[in-house]
């Protein structure tokens, strides 16, 4: 039995847009992908990409995803990695992948000298919190995470139509 996780490369855009598609079905969010295959090739590979992806495969086979991005923490003065997407599909599921993305990241940040690693998860998804709970992963339940989207952005830059 062989895992591998590399960095994403150039040629795989559409197998990332097929990850993201599968994993906003489970959360039930298809209706939210806008994403397409130009749009994460040009987020992960264009000229001074600020999104990164590794790749988790099986025995050669993506099984896996995990898509970050930097973010910056004025109290330590240093970087982190927020973690956006971490998806394994279900054929896959209880091999490590899950983990072995994790650890992947968490070494990305040791090695840079980065202060964190970050992420959401939905409240109902009960396994993913026992799973991040399992690895040293603190809830922040006094934290509430915000978004302004759509008409509502558009309406806080003076845009609105």
């Amino acid at each position: 039995m062989s895992l591998t996780i590399r960095r994403a490369r150039p040629s795989e855009a559409g197998l990332i847009l097929a990850f993201i598609r599968e994993l906003a079905e489970y959360e039930k969010l298809s209706h939210e992908v806008e994403a397409t295959e130009a749009m994460i090739a040009q987020a992960l590979f264009g000229d001074d990409p600020r999104l990164y992806c590794a790749i988790a495969e099986w025995e050669g086979e993506p099984a896996g995803f995990a898509v970050w991005f930097l973010n910056f923490s004025t109290f330590s003065g240093r970087h982190g990695i927020y973690l956006e997407d971490l998806y394994v599909r279900p054929s896959h599921r209880g091999r490590g992948l899950g983990k072995a993305l994790l650890v992947y990241l968490a070494r990305e940040c040791v090695e840079n000298g980065w202060s964190r690693l970050q992420w959401a998860v939905l409240d109902w998804n009960a396994p993913s919190i026992a799973f991040y709970k399992s690895l040293g992963a603190v809830m922040m339940d006094d934290w509430t995470l915000c978004r302004v989207a759509g008409p509502a952005l558009a309406k806080l830059a003076g845009k609105a139509s």
